[in-house]
């Protein structure tokens, strides 16, 4: 995953400079529903919290993203009824040895295309020009496995990096805008996608970059949640 993070910190020190609105493409209208309800299985969320030394260092925060990723996947949790959908849980514990280690390597694919998705889907420096008028991408047949184990419909799949300026680093943008220097502070990057567990293709993406909130509360884990799910498919 080391790249990806490396990926996500270079596209925001490069191109994003503030806050914007999250921003999603969807597919999926309408979502398949049996009796009112899409049945969704709810992947593990992959989030990392990190703190931001005054050298400009992200160094990752073990007790902050243990809290993050029961806030967040709470959060996610409460939207449930709200969307009326069925969410799942994955049992990370089910299956074979060889069983999760594919699993671990669908993971890291998805972590390979949300990255692709996030840079180069929508419209800046870094769009491809294939990209600029459809959406096509997947994670191919090896969902379908997903679809036949819990009876899904889609999965829902969630990428969170969250970074929070140290005591060093805030006293330095301080100094910095006093002299009209600009110093950039910890800022909030992710995407969540709504994967066809029978196709294995991705319907719905939505991706999220703002200089604010603070996955390690509760609150704060609500208000990512409804902005990782805005425009989310009905």
């Amino acid at each position: 995953m080391r790249f990806f993070r490396l990926g996500l910190v270079l596209l925001g020190a490069a191109t994003m400079v503030a806050c914007q609105s999250p921003q999603h493409v969807e597919l999926a209208k309408p979502l398949k529903r049996e009796a009112g309800q899409s049945r969704i299985l709810l992947m593990p969320t992959d989030v990392e919290l990190q703190e931001l030394t005054a050298g400009g260092v992200l160094e990752p925060k073990a007790d902050w993203t243990e809290a993050a990723k029961k806030h967040l996947a709470a959060a996610l949790r409460e939207q449930e009824s709200a969307r009326k959908l069925r969410l799942v849980d994955y049992d990370e514990a089910s299956g074979s040895a060889e069983r999760r280690e594919e699993l671990h390597q669908l993971f890291k694919l998805y972590a390979a295309v949300g990255y692709g998705i996030f840079n180069h889907q929508f419209s800046g420096p870094l769009q491809l020009p294939t990209k600029a008028k459809g959406f096509d991408w997947s994670l191919g047949p090896a969902m379908q496995a997903l679809r036949e184990q819990y009876g899904a419909d889609y999965a829902l799949l969630t990428f969170v990096r969250d970074s929070y300026s140290s005591a060093g680093r805030q006293a330095l943008k301080i100094v910095a805008a006093l002299a009209g220097v600009g110093v950039a502070g910890g800022r909030q990057v992710g995407f969540t996608s709504l994967v066809d567990l029978e196709t294995g293709d991705i319907v719905w993406f939505n991706r999220i970059i703002k200089t604010t909130g603070d996955l390690r509360d509760a609150d704060g884990a609500r208000a990512t949640a409804v902005e990782l799910l805005a425009g989310f498919p009905q």
